[in-house]
């Protein structure tokens, strides 16, 4: 009976740890997706625009797309898209690697997103977790609330500098 606890506390010990640590697996971009981006999505991989047939990664800031047969990654979108309007369009978030690989099913899969204009751009957003992205027009509201920290030393989020300066404002130097 002895033995019987131990194993089943110690497989309980190891399903909890595989737990936390999926949870510590989790990654937020929110910060490093692009302007243009729609609004709802924490993490994002990829972006497949179905009205060009293009994909843009996000960590490596190029778009994807055919040229004579043959997938090509750029900075920029091809000469024949250049004033395709990434803020109006529809981007499908694909959260795999090289989503292109699989792009004769993604192509039919989301056909129907072309040519629709309905989902909100980052840019337009009014909710705060958006403000970090440096491209919104509120970032400053954001770094003004604390949250850059490339001038603070002490590796605080910003907040207890300013908690320090109230205090000793309101002649309380103990803190």
């Amino acid at each position: 009976m002895k033995i019987k606890f131990i194993v089943t506390f110690f497989l309980f010990s190891i399903c909890l740890f595989n737990s936390a640590h999926a949870q510590l697996d989790v990654n937020f971009n929110i910060g490093l997706q692009p302007a243009w981006g729609p609004v709802g999505y924490d993490r994002v991989e990829n972006y497949y625009l179905p009205d060009i047939e293009t994909y843009y990664n996000l960590s490596s800031h190029q778009y994807t797309y055919l040229v004579n047969g043959h997938w090509v990654s750029a900075y920029s979108l091809p000469q024949n898209c250049r004033n395709y309007d990434l803020f109006k369009s529809h981007k499908v978030v694909m959260n795999v690697k090289k989503p292109y690989l699989n792009h004769a099913v993604n192509r039919i899969r989301y056909a129907s997103f072309r040519n629709k204009h309905d989902q909100a751009a980052i840019r337009s957003s009014r909710d705060r977790r958006y403000f970090e992205n440096k491209s919104h027009p509120k970032h400053n509201e954001w770094e003004n609330n604390g949250h850059d920290n490339r001038n603070k030393n002490d590796g605080n989020k910003g907040h207890r500098n300013e908690e320090q300066r109230e205090s000793k404002e309101n002649g309380n130097h103990d803190r």
